[in-house]
């Protein structure tokens, strides 16, 4: 014969399998990676010994200053994110969760997006190559650029990328160098055309531009919002969206001459 339970008691065992279920939750993986501020490199110096811009059939430039392109670190496809991981890390502004597909669009393994992320990073250095030849009038068949970052892959340092180039072999075209002795750091995509392009995770960026150094950021233009959300104090915003706009800027700051944009 079954007892009645009393209210209390009932409650109190609907509550067990309901604390198992919310115990359960916390640790299942969700489709989610957190993401917090990477290394950053300065592209008119060296990488793991070798320089990161090489340049044959014309003289290079002594340069001062660095420019450096700016990274995140993501957790990686294959690690479990739980709830407990989502809520530990979402009012952190060194961190940030992201959706997975966001981070990792490209495919399902860590080898697929290996092999995504480094065609990316060449189509990029294409680019900039193309780019910053194009603006300085130099032929492709007579200067040769090579450009080696170890660890790195993506489109993201294609407008810092095209920037080390034009420095290296140009300046400011007065016989200054584009940084004008400053840290620079930025992000942003560019085309052969010369047009910058957003990337995401500039918030992050941001902060790790500021660790290594940098004073001044080049950000996408349609990215200030999300740059400016958590802007690590002393860096300086400058919004972009084409190579001659960001040149310009870098001669205005360095010259003290003309209008620089900002956020």
């Amino acid at each position: 014969m079954l007892s009645r339970l009393t209210r209390p008691q009932a409650l109190a065992v609907c509550a067990l399998p309901v604390a198992a279920l919310i115990a359960a939750s916390a640790l299942a993986p969700l489709p989610f990676s957190v993401a917090q501020p990477g290394m950053t490199a300065d592209v008119l110096g060296e990488n793991r010994g070798a320089p990161v811009i090489t340049v044959s059939g014309a003289a290079a430039r002594r340069t001062s200053g660095q420019l450096r392109m700016t990274t995140i670190e993501a957790t990686g496809p294959d690690t479990p994110v739980s709830l407990a991981d989502v809520l530990g890390n979402w009012f952190r502004t060194d961190r940030a969760v992201m959706p997975r597909d966001s981070v990792y669009p490209s495919g399902d393994t860590v080898k697929e997006i290996e092999k995504h992320n480094a065609a990316q990073m060449r189509q990029s250095q294409d680019a900039a190559t193309q780019a910053a030849l194009r603006y300085l009038g130099l032929g492709a068949g007579k200067v040769k650029v090579t450009l080696k970052l170890a660890d790195v892959g993506g489109p993201s340092a294609g407008l810092l990328f095209t920037l080390g180039i034009i420095d290296k072999l140009h300046g400011d075209g007065s016989g200054g160098d584009l940084t004008g002795g400053r840290t620079i750091a930025g992000t942003g995509t560019i085309d052969a055309a010369g047009k910058v392009g957003a990337v995401g995770g500039v918030a992050l960026k941001t902060q790790a531009a500021r660790r290594d150094g940098a004073t001044v950021f080049l950000v996408p233009k349609a990215e200030c919002a999300d740059a400016k959300a958590e802007l690590p104090k002393g860096l300086r915003l400058v919004p972009v969206t084409t190579l001659k706009g960001a040149v310009d800027s870098l001669v205005a700051l360095r010259t003290g001459k003309g209008p620089v944009p900002s956020c």
